[in-house]
């Protein structure tokens, strides 16, 4: 078994943390690697890090690609590595996170061995920055779903695990329903872009073992929505590129239908709670009202607006949880 694994690696200012991640690399039990590392201009020493293992990386017998670019977002240095993949399989990952020891392999016997299968996806554990030591918890044990073949409507509706690294993909497969090898080049959403046509067309693996370690960082690439206005920009961004995405499937009309609700109300009530958590009236009847239309308007979102909405709703169900504590 020697086929190669393509890992594409966006970096925007990891000179902190890259080192960590490539140690994880030089600890794979399996390491016909093809590392492509995308600078997504970066504005610190990133680049001298990543010089100081490439000569190690090559010795293990990893092939390093550094590609660098404007800045540009994550999901565009991820299309940007597309162009670049040569190996059989795909994977992405973070610098911030880092792989455990016999990821590569495990994966990689999964795929050889059940070609009926065209992603293979493990679980992760979820660790603090400042404590690498004891994880916090597992990321994919709360889906329900997780040992389902059949993932691409789990994935819509948000009951699918998205850690970057946990994923391995077949390029065979990928060029099938991707042929152009491009992605939406946005600044995040490439989970969605990547996953999505694959889980439509065929099946996945769930390897239920924790192979990759997500670190909660305030620096993390994806983070750093915390106002308003960048929350309404991030839900607006999300479901642009789901929707771009959705437009490279073959869905049926009814399929279309289902997917198109199923996004009207996912952002409706996304924007809803921003709208509770910003005080933010206006907002808050716009989303209602859409969620009222899609009969999407459950007891609970209901209570949610009228406690937000008007002062005298919110002291009627405060005063009915006082009653319930007290007679309980």
């Amino acid at each position: 078994m020697n086929e190669t694994v393509s890992l594409i690696v966006p970096c925007y200012n990891k000179e902190k943390t890259i080192a960590r991640f490539l140690d994880s690399l030089l600890n794979q039990t399996y390491k016909n690697i093809q590392l492509i590392i995308v600078d997504d201009g970066s504005t610190d020493h990133s680049r001298d890090a990543i010089d100081q293992y490439s000569e190690r990386l090559i010795k293990a017998g990893i092939q390093v690609d550094y590609v660098y670019q404007e800045n540009t977002g994550l999901g565009a240095a991820i299309n940007t590595g597309l162009k670049h993949v040569k190996g059989k399989y795909l994977c992405w990952a973070d610098p911030d996170d880092f792989y455990m020891p016999e990821s590569f392999e495990k994966r990689v016997n999964i795929l050889e061995s059940h070609p009926e299968y065209a992603v293979v996806s493990s679980d992760a554990y979820v660790y603090q920055e400042n404590d690498l030591e004891h994880p916090l918890k597992r990321e994919a044990t709360r889906f329900e779903h997780r040992f389902e073949e059949d993932q691409f409507w789990y994935l819509l509706t948000e009951q699918s695990h998205f850690c970057a690294g946990c994923h391995m993909v077949r390029m065979s497969a990928f060029d099938q329903v991707n042929p152009s090898r491009n992605i939406y080049p946005a600044r995040r959403g490439q989970n969605w872009q990547l996953l999505l046509p694959l889980y439509y067309a065929y099946k996945r693996f769930y390897l239920d073992e924790p192979l990759y370690a997500y670190v909660v960082s305030s620096s993390n690439m994806s983070q750093g929505d915390n106002t308003e206005k960048k929350e309404l920009t991030r839900w607006n961004e999300h479901e642009d590129i789901i929707r771009h995405t959705l437009i490279t499937i073959p869905l049926t009309n009814e399929e279309k239908q289902k997917a198109d609700r199923i996004l009207k109300t996912r952002y409706a009530k996304k924007k809803l709670y921003t709208a509770i958590d910003y005080r933010d009236k206006k907002l808050l009847s716009e989303q209602y009202d859409i969620l009222v239309k899609l009969g999407e308007n459950s007891k609970e979102i209901k209570e949610s607006y009228l406690r937000n909405k008007y002062f005298v709703c919110k002291l009627y169900y405060k005063g009915k949880e006082i009653l319930k504590k007290k007679y309980v």
